[in-house]
């Protein structure tokens, strides 16, 4: 028997790959031909479209081409098969897209004709199908997925209407496909149930599984009401820029270099830096609801917040202690001498500014150039550029000895006391000295020289707290290996910087102990310590507190997380 006046939008999707064979194709026919010999179809009863698919869709004719029955078959009995891939995905969008638009014959929603699809396919598609056959589904379309072969069961199920076992179909092969068509019949000429009973959809009813909803509605997950799919059309959204519908609702999103802030509704400049004059002299940078100005390496930002000065335009007297030993190595020293060279770059070299003198070392002591003999940046960084390595023994001890009696005496160029210039000396080494440094690094610190330690690799603990200034964790710098050398340049420069604000020198008297009077607001130098367990502390003077305390650490590792806790130092 036929259904009957039963009215219906069915569009056949057949797989055309190259897996399904010639006489297999002519089988998937015969059940399109089978179907047909049920159906009422005719413009007003139930209209057919037919679609193939390989690696690219072809559509055989669409719901409105044929009025007769008859011509329908033979269109179907001269379909050719393409034998290309298996776009299954791409199949179903078109479907979605252009197969049941209105201009391709399909009927207005409101009309309340079923639209169903019923795809057969052998393989696994070569794209994916679960979101678009989702997105179909959800559009109101009823699916009949028939797999034949050795088809994945998951993949027809994420194609197929639920519930599943109504609406999926497995077949060992195409010779049993026909077997399905009682089934099918049952289904297409099911009851006009939407016309006998009270069947509750909000909007409007179809005979199949869920209901529809007028344009610009979507079903709910109830299967009976509806929602709007443009609520910002609809309601006072607030958005200053953009609004954007939701599930439910809608959110409120910004233009391109805006961002949304906390009320959810109005937006901020991301960049005010481009859209404001913010009379930064160097660099602006962007805040959340604002901007700062910062200033390039080597300079400060002044009380104003926006010029800035160089670090050094105080003057300063400071003397390289240089390791050239042979355990450095050839390579080393070149990557030291770029450590200098990152120093100076900090400096406003100039008789009246910043004088610069080194100090190479390893059995023996070389200077390489006192702090009168060099009076421009150009001719120290030539002179740091040429230097030969020595490569020989490590008398750290005899260096810190020739730095204190020689490099810093007016003879070589230093200013005198009277001057209050800041005596600052720099000392690099990479291991155990081969002779008593303790005497010489204490006469020098003793007499108002302020020195940094940097020590690299075997450099030992002991010896470089001996050597640098107190406190310590201000004074002294290590690391595992020469690739923080740079960090360690970064941080030092900070230091020397912020330090030679306030730094003065000052003449000791007669078997006085002087240290110089400084500030350093920054404890960020603790941050380039690549420590390990082997690395111990024994103690630390905390002489920013009041009164000053004395951390004994004995076997305590010292570690970040204890100067973070402690000593509140803010690594990046």
């Amino acid at each position: 028997s036929t259904c009957n006046n039963k009215r219906l939008d069915l569009v056949f999707i057949i797989d055309s790959s190259r897996s399904v064979h010639h006489y297999d194709f002519e089988k998937v026919k015969e059940f399109i031909l089978t179907i047909l010999q049920f159906l009422d179809t005719s413009p007003d009863a139930t209209r057919v479209g037919l679609i193939q698919y390989g690696s690219t869709v072809k559509q055989e004719f669409s719901l409105k081409t044929f009025r007769r029955k008859q011509d329908i078959e033979r269109a179907v009995r001269r379909m050719m098969h393409l034998a290309t891939g298996t776009m299954t995905g791409l199949a179903i969008q078109y479907a979605v897209n252009i197969a049941f638009s209105e201009s391709e014959g399909a009927r207005p929603l409101k009309q309340n004709v079923p639209r169903i699809i019923m795809i057969v396919t052998d393989g696994r598609p070569q794209d994916p199908v679960a979101e678009i056959a989702a997105k179909a589904r959800n559009s109101g379309i009823l699916i009949f997925a028939i797999g034949v072969g050795r088809v994945d069961m998951n993949t027809l199920k994420s194609i197929g209407s639920e519930p599943h076992e109504e609406h999926v179909f497995l077949v060992a092969n195409f010779s049993q496909i026909e077997t399905l068509t009682s089934a099918f019949q049952t289904k297409l000429c099911a009851q006009d149930l939407c016309a006998v009973e009270k069947h509750a959809c909000e909007q409007i009813c179809v005979n199949t599984p869920g209901s529809y909803c007028h344009e610009g509605f979507l079903l709910r997950e109830d299967g009976k009401t509806c929602r709007n799919k443009d609520i910002c059309s609809s309601v006072d959204h607030g958005c200053e820029h953009v609004c954007v519908n939701a599930d439910e609702s809608y959110i409120c999103q910004c233009y391109e270099g805006f961002a949304l802030r906390e009320d959810g509704k109005t937006c901020r400049n991301k960049d005010l830096c481009r859209s404001v004059n913010h009379g930064c002299e160097h660099v602006c940078v962007n805040t959340d609801e604002s901007y700062i100005c910062k200033c390039r390496d080597g300079f400060l930002l002044r009380e104003d917040g926006k010029t800035c000065r160089r670090c050094t335009e105080g003057p300063v007297d400071l003397v390289f202690v240089i390791d050239g030993s042979k355990s450095l190595g050839e390579d080393n020293f070149e990557i030291v001498k770029q450590f200098v060279l990152g120093v100076l770059d900090t400096l406003e070299i100039s008789p009246k500014a910043a004088r610069v003198g080194l100090l190479q070392y390893s059995s023996e002591v070389r200077t390489e150039f006192t702090l009168r003999q060099l009076s421009s940046a150009k001719d120290m960084k030539k002179a740091v550029s040429q230097m030969k390595y020595m490569g020989r023994g490590s008398m750290t001890g005899l260096a810190l000895k020739h730095m204190f009696e020689r490099s810093f005496t007016e003879m070589e160029g230093a200013r005198p006391f009277s001057a209050h210039v800041p005596r600052i000396s720099i000392v690099f080494t990479d291991g155990r000295a081969q002779d008593e440094v303790s005497e010489w690094a204490a006469r020098a610190k003793q007499n108002g020289i302020i020195i940094y330690a940097v020590g690299i690799g075997q450099a030992i603990e002991e010896e470089l707290l001996e050597i640098a200034s107190e406190p310590p964790y201000k004074h002294l710098f290590y690391a595992e290996d020469f690739t923080a050398m740079e960090d360690i340049s970064e941080e030092l420069r900070a230091q020397i910087c912020e330090g030679n604000i306030g730094m003065k020198a000052v003449q000791p008297e007669r078997g006085q102990h002087v240290s110089p009077t400084h500030t350093f607001p920054g404890l960020g130098i603790i941050c380039t310590f690549k420590l390990v367990p082997e690395a111990k502390f024994r103690s630390v003077t905390m002489n920013n507190s009041s009164p000053s305390t004395r951390i004994e650490l004995d076997d305590f590792i010292f570690t970040k997380l204890y100067l973070v806790v402690f000593l509140g130092v803010k690594c990046k």
